[in-house]
């Protein structure tokens, strides 16, 4: 006799995202961003100026999640921390069985690689393994692209949770209790979302220096009451069914109809907008950047780099790698919020008997 397992996914969901697979355009395009983001997640170790692992007497270490060894470690005249790609040269001439394996582009996102009797931006090289070639200050575009798809991505991911949770949390409310409480929370969103968040945004940057989690706030400040509006009319929408009514004669708490009855029914609306909302906050964080009001530098932002490049016309690397980069992700993350739209959608994929 087999015992069936519970699935963790109701049947409807496991149908929705049946059909979101068929989708082909969409199934890839996913899972070519969450790649994306898997490798980000793990940057250090494709780009980064320390060095994977190195073999030195015998002993091997490794410095890219370690500690911070100092040129003494491995037989060299300083005690400041040691320059891997010096130290594999040094390896390399000396013919000994020490070696060092550096990720493939041996730079970080802050270093200042300049050479000598040349100005930067230089052009992409091969040689000196600059694939994007560096930028105004002589630092690794390629390194400063991907650390700030990093920072990007997971800022655009943080924005849209915060205010998903707030717009969620007072659509649901609002939604379900009506009545003066509905109007109050209607005027002052009327209100809230008449006031300029670019200006709020340029008078705090001009206060304090604007960092990663004060910008999340001042957007998330601003940015909730979108949602709010959609939960607002699905939760009117809900509370009227029969089994929230029948819910309510079996005597259920408020909470337990708001998240265990409403909530999973308005699901496929929280869910059909979310890649849009996290392709609005990368545009969010990208224009800040550009506009000088972002992350302070020397962080990488593309915005920065956007910047450097209209200011910088015949370095062609800098604005077209980025430009690149942006439209890219911002496609991929548009072919799956198609695909989930259409997956979700209850017009095409219900019947009414």
């Amino acid at each position: 006799m087999s015992i069936s397992r519970p699935k963790f996914f109701s049947p409807l969901a496991q149908q929705k995202f049946k059909r979101f697979k068929q989708i082909r355009r969409g199934y890839w395009s996913a899972i070519i961003f969450l790649s994306l983001l898997f490798l980000s997640c793990f940057a250090e170790l494709m780009i980064n100026n320390r060095a994977l692992i190195v073999k030195y007497d015998g002993a091997f270490y490794f410095p890219t999640y370690g500690a911070i060894y100092n040129g003494k470690k491995f037989g060299l005249d300083y005690e400041y921390e040691v320059n891997y790609r010096d130290l594999r040269l040094k390896f390399q001439q000396d013919n000994s069985d020490n070696w060092v394996m550096m990720p493939p582009v041996p730079y970080n996102e802050y270093e200042n690689d300049l050479v000598e009797g040349e100005y930067p931006p230089h052009p992409p090289s091969w040689i000196s393994q600059h694939y994007l070639g560096t930028d105004t200050s002589g630092r690794d575009v390629l390194a400063r692209l991907v650390y700030g798809f990093r920072i990007s991505i997971w800022f655009a991911l943080l924005l849209t949770f915060f205010t998903y949770l707030i717009g969620v949390t007072i659509g649901c409310f609002i939604g379900y209790f009506g009545g003066w409480i509905d109007l109050a929370f209607q005027r002052i969103i009327e209100i809230w979302s008449n006031v300029p968040v670019l200006y709020i945004v340029m008078i705090m940057a001009s206060i304090i220096v604007p960092g990663f989690w004060m910008l999340i706030l001042i957007l998330m400040a601003f940015g909730w009451m979108g949602m709010t509006w959609y939960m607002r009319t699905a939760t009117y929408k809900e509370k009227e069914r029969e089994y929230v009514m029948a819910s309510r004669a079996l005597g259920a708490s408020t909470s337990r109809i708001i998240f265990r009855h409403i909530l999973p029914n308005s699901l496929s609306i929280m869910i059909t907008f979310l890649p849009f909302a996290v392709a609005g906050g990368i545009g969010s964080i990208t224009s800040l950047d550009f506009l000088g009001f972002g992350l302070p530098p020397p962080i990488p932002s593309w915005g920065e780099l956007i910047s450097q490049g209209t200011e910088n016309m015949e370095s062609w690397w800098i604005l077209g790698s980025v430009i690149v980069a942006l439209v890219t992700v911002l496609v991929l993350i548009t072919f799956v919020g198609e695909a989930i739209r259409d997956a979700f959608d209850p017009k095409k994929y219900t019947i009414y008997e």
